[in-house]
């Protein structure tokens, strides 16, 4: 039996981070992406952007440019199938603000279970549990993003409900996504979620929330039967991400009020193309996808960090009271916006990949016109 650190994503395109919020900086690196591709620091700079932190009052503090700079893979401007390097060097580590957690496990945190598995842990911040690891994801996430877009596949996110707060779908305007600080499609919602979150964090609070996420264009039989489905593997990848408690595909958890009568999606053919009436099975049927949109929904939990006294322990195994100092994000859910994305791109990609072994006409297609 082999172990693995869990630090390694992918396996034909194959995706490994390193770095913690507090160190010199974080990275990626990525082992597969084919040659050809033409790629650009700002290819990257751009979606690592949707995740900067001090971008609104509703996210940390923490002024941090996050700039990336291509070490590897990459010569006048195009990808050259070897391994490409990226780095992001960390500018506004403020360590001593974790200096009275040293020895305090934070609720809800991961410090406990990281001091019981390693027996000590980077209190600095969380280390690899920092929200802050995440920014590697999104660079990976660009360039399979990137090669998505060529093949016509788009992948959409954007914040449904902050708190209790949710989106009306008959009022939905996609455009209006990128113009209010919380992602959310619908500017009536954005600005009652915003006074909400405002009277949260003026009590020293914190909020958790959904986000949703569209796969368009996707082909229909991608994705691996039994143990490897695709919904399986996205929610590997989609979980992976720090804060995330639940996913639903299609009507998810409201598929189990259902019949079989008004639950199941009748085909009909247009023009030769095969189309569904409805769409409660979230675009997937057996693990694989049957060429509509695959759409899921995130569920995230409130930033744990709050300056609100709170109970917890110490190593010590003493009880004691904790006020968290700190920049923290009063609601992750905006920023994570990107990262969904980019997990979602990185595992479609890779399944994309894998389906190109499938069949022989793939390969002889592939190889005869090599």
């Amino acid at each position: 039996m082999i172990f693995i650190s869990g630090s390694i994503y992918g396996n034909i395109f194959k995706v490994s981070t390193w770095g913690e919020s507090h160190g010199k900086g974080l990275g990626v690196v990525i082992d597969g992406c084919p040659s050809g591709l033409f790629l650009s620091e700002e290819d990257i700079q751009k979606e690592l952007n949707k995740r900067k932190p001090n971008s609104s009052k509703y996210t940390t503090k923490r002024n941090e440019e996050d700039i990336v700079t291509i070490m590897s893979g990459v010569f006048e401007g195009k990808t050259t199938g070897t391994p490409i390097s990226l780095i992001v060097f960390n500018e506004d580590q403020n360590s001593k603000d974790y200096s009275n957690i040293k020895n305090v496990y934070r609720p809800s945190h991961a410090d406990f279970t990281y001091d019981k598995k390693y027996g000590f842990r980077d209190y600095r911040g969380g280390g690899r549990a920092s929200g802050r690891e995440t920014l590697t994801r999104v660079c990976a996430g660009a360039i399979a993003k990137k090669i998505l877009t060529e093949l016509n596949i788009n992948i959409l996110a954007y914040t449904s409900s902050i708190g209790n707060i949710k989106i009306d779908e008959k009022n939905m305007d996609l455009s209006y996504i990128n113009k209010n600080p919380l992602l959310m499609p619908c500017e009536k919602t954005s600005k009652k979620a915003m006074n909400y979150l405002d009277k949260c964090i003026s009590l020293k609070d914190s909020l958790g929330g959904i986000i949703h996420c569209d796969i368009l264009g996707l082909k229909a039989g991608i994705g691996e039967p039994v143990f490897d489905k695709l919904d399986a593997a996205i929610s590997k990848s989609i979980l992976s991400i720090g804060a995330t408690k639940g996913i639903e595909f299609g009507l998810g958890f409201a598929s189990s009020r259902c019949k079989g009568s008004n639950y199941n999606d009748e085909f009909y053919v247009n023009n030769k193309k095969v189309l569904k009436n409805t769409n409660n099975s979230g675009g997937i049927l057996g693990g694989l996808s049957d060429g509509s949109s695959i759409s899921f929904n995130v569920a995230f939990k409130p930033t744990p960090s709050i300056a609100l006294p709170q109970n917890t322990i110490n190593k010590n195994l003493e009880n004691e009271n904790i006020s968290i100092k700190g920049r923290h994000d009063p609601c992750i859910v905006p920023r994570a916006v990107v990262v969904v994305e980019a997990m979602t791109s990185i595992t479609v990609l890779d399944y994309i990949l894998i389906n190109m072994t499938k069949r022989i006409d793939y390969i002889k297609n592939a190889y005869l016109n090599f």
